[in-house]
């Protein structure tokens, strides 16, 4: 019987982080901050694993790519395309790609040398694919069938922009109809699917759905230095930011994995950069740098997001809201990436990493009734116990309130008990609220929406202006 050797590599949630970032690392009881990722590091990876398996390694990208950075978001993605096609990824899928809106996204997709994959994603037309399903790769003697999955909470939780035109699914009852397709019609020895639906979501989709040999999870930022197993598909995912890649080393015989290995490598400031690639992302930084790099403020708190309930960098963005507006509260999404600031100088590249869509502010009267019902939707997205219904990021962020509650709860029965301003919410009471993005206030909750004349980072560096940020947590969301 003929055995067979295979490696797979992944990035996911890169963020469209060019170069260089700081980074945190949990160290015992405190984060410590160092420079990982950059595409030019990340090549070098790449380049190392193919020389060791020159016709035995296939390269894939889970999403949420090229969004993230104010170079990336200021030419609409367009300036990462060089540098991706550099990379030659295998095929990719997608979610904040959705951002500059689908005919833009399928027009940039083009441009890459390597598909685009998405079994879930439709045209409200007609009911047709967007995108390719699947492909197949003849690679290590044996014929790979990849199947991807987009972000299922495009047409959902995020503007409405983002999905003109098209609509998602979860992917789920399209699945077995494909590795059916592939492993019968196509005669595939092994079925890869790349998917943006986030950890929980694609372990219960591993559990139910016969057939994926091997899952490449995105979405959810999960640094898995061990990979999962469920009905026997293996799956990992790779942190974020482009600061990790997971590496995955496969033996096949008889048609199944009979052993691997895996590695999740930190895209370390140590790596020797691959200069070609450190070309083209000098290129692509040099018109922005001397603009980006400028010292605006200066924080005596490490900024991040690597927390689920509060963030030090959102507590930052939240008194920017307030001191803007004087509202009773503040909201915003609760985002997952945002490459860190630690202790020290703010520059302007940092605000735009903490809110690189730079959108306005908007103000809000809401009822006690409908805080309250806000709060519980958004709870139920982030710890629903059926993970299909988990969407978006993390607890919305909040500032002007104090929130209690029982994670195990059921939908609607999470929160205990619910402050204003120290005072305990009333239902029937009115309060002022300013907010970013429509994450932070759902357009169903609340009257005299007003826009106001200020965009993110222009209220940010005003904030600035006036304060050093301390903005440690507060214990503003507490489970209880």
């Amino acid at each position: 019987m003929s055995e067979y050797e295979l490696t797979i590599l992944q990035m996911n949630d890169s963020h469209g982080y060019l170069d260089l970032h700081q980074e945190l690392f949990w160290d015992g009881d405190h984060a410590r901050y160092e420079l990982a990722g950059g595409y030019a590091r990340i090549a070098t990876i790449f380049n190392e694993a193919k020389g060791e398996r020159p016709d035995n390694t296939l390269i894939f990208d889970c999403g949420d790519t090229i969004h993230g950075t104010y170079p990336a978001v200021e030419s609409k993605g367009r300036a990462l395309i060089p540098i991706l096609n550099y990379l030659d990824f295998d095929a990719m899928t997608a979610h904040w790609e959705f951002a500059y809106g689908p005919e833009h996204f399928k027009k940039l997709s083009k441009k890459l040398n390597y598909p685009m994959l998405a079994i879930n994603c439709y045209y409200e037309s007609n009911d047709k694919l967007v995108f390719e399903p699947w492909i197949i790769k003849e690679v290590a003697g044996l014929r790979i069938g990849i199947i991807g999955i987009a972000a299922t909470i495009v047409d959902k939780v995020m503007p409405a922009s983002y999905s003109k035109g098209i609509y998602f699914t979860l992917g789920n009852k399209e699945l077995p109809f494909y590795i059916e397709k592939l492993r019968d019609e196509e005669k595939v020895d092994l079925i890869i699917v790349i998917s943006h639906l986030g950890f929980p979501q694609e372990m219960k989709l591993a559990g139910e759905v016969e057939g994926i040999d091997v899952l490449l999870s995105a979405h959810t930022h999960n640094r898995l230095y061990k990979p999962a197993v469920v009905n026997d598909t293996i799956l990992i995912q790779s942190g974020c930011h482009g600061s990790f890649i997971g590496r995955l080393d496969l033996i096949i015989k008889e048609d199944r994995i009979t052993g691997f290995k895996h590695q999740l490598i930190t895209v370390s400031e140590s790596i020797k950069p691959d200069p070609q690639v450190e070309d083209l992302v000098n290129r692509t930084l040099d018109p922005y740098l001397d603009w980006l790099n400028q010292i605006v403020g200066y924080t005596s708190t490490g900024l991040n997001r690597n927390t689920i309930l509060e963030s030090t960098m959102d507590n930052f963005l939240l008194k920017s809201i307030i001191e803007e507006n004087e509202a009773q509260i503040a909201f915003s999404n609760g985002w997952r990436y945002g490459a860190p600031v630690p202790p020290g100088k703010i520059t302007i590249n940092d605000l735009y990493n903490i809110i690189p869509v730079n959108p306005p502010v908007f103000t809000v009267e809401l009822t006690g009734r409908e805080i309250w019902l806000m709060m519980e939707e958004n709870l139920e997205h982030t710890f629903s116990r059926d993970p299909y219904n988990q969407m978006g990021g993390y607890v919305k962020r909040c500032m002007g309130i104090n929130l209690y509650f029982k994670v195990e709860n059921p939908k609607g029965h999470r929160i205990q008990q619910l402050f204003v301003g120290g005072k305990k919410l009333q239902l029937n009471e009115t309060y002022t609220a300013a907010y970013v993005t429509s994450q932070g206030v759902p357009n169903h909750y609340g009257r005299k929406r007003e826009q106001i004349d200020v965009l993110a980072v222009e209220m940010l560096q005003n904030y600035l202006e006036d304060h050093a940020v301390k903005a440690d947590i507060q214990g503003t969301i507490k489970a209880v």
